[in-house]
């Protein structure tokens, strides 16, 4: 694993991590950048995708604190998504952590640009009705929707800022903001337990997620003070851009 970094990539592990903090803190998409940089690295894809989780989870943390500073968390909505988020995020890193090298890297890279992709076209759906919110337990879709959306963090995590954000407001009836808002907490729950599992499994490089990390909790302080205001359709274009040049990149490697 990566144990020795020198300045320039200690500097452009903080600056990737910074971008990726503001990234997934506005919407979503940001580990579609620290994925593949950490496969550049000359990390293997398995071990990208388990060190991408220290900068996740610190950035994902910050930006809670932040959003419930400015009164847009709801416990209530923490405790009714908890534990079908655990258990996804859980069998999710599992399954990662088993998955073959050579198939993770491909299924990593592809993904990353389809839901980028995706995301261009459908993430600015808007509910009709934003009056109530729903309970994941009030329907077998509603609790398979939130589960599934804890599997796909446990199991990848690039781009599941907007595959929360489809759940929380097309399935749960969230309003946008607090959607928004309520996807970085349950990043910090489904990471949570996925870190773990990476760490048992001694998948983590740490040097390189540490950097990373302190430069997403600087970028996620700053996504906070805009998400309520910003529109991220052009950054979301850019991040499409970026990742199909980062993923062809780390491809070559």
């Amino acid at each position: 694993m990566l144990s020795s970094i020198d300045i320039y990539q200690a500097i452009i592990l903080i600056v990737i991590g910074l971008m990726a903090g503001v990234i997934n803190t506005l919407a979503g998409g940001g580990s579609n950048l620290s994925l593949p940089a950490l496969m550049m690295y000359g990390l293997p894809a398995d071990v990208a995708n388990a060190t991408n989780r220290v900068a996740v989870l610190m950035q994902s943390i910050t930006a809670s604190r932040g959003f419930y500073k400015h009164d847009k968390l709801d416990t209530a909505s923490i405790k009714d998504t908890f534990f079908p988020l655990f258990a996804g995020g859980l069998v999710g890193a599992i399954t990662a952590s088993y998955l073959n090298v050579e198939l993770l890297k491909p299924l990593l890279l592809g993904t990353m640009i389809v839901v980028s992709i995706w995301v261009i076209f459908k993430s600015d759906t808007s509910p009709k009705d934003n009056d109530k919110r729903k309970s994941c337990y009030d329907s077998k879709l509603a609790l398979l929707t939130t589960f599934a959306a804890g599997f796909y963090g446990g199991f990848i995590q690039a781009g599941v800022g907007f595959v929360l954000i489809a759940a929380f407001v097309g399935v749960l009836n969230y309003d946008l903001l607090r959607a928004n808002a309520m996807k970085v907490v349950a990043t910090v729950i489904f990471t949570s337990i996925a870190l773990l599992v990476f760490i048992v499994r001694d998948q983590i490089a740490w040097l390189p997620g540490i950097l990373l990390g302190v430069g997403s909790i600087i970028g996620a302080q700053i996504g906070v003070k805009f998400a309520i205001e910003v529109k991220a359709k052009t950054l979301k274009i850019m991040v499409l851009v970026m990742t199909v040049f980062a993923s062809v990149a780390a491809f070559m490697q």
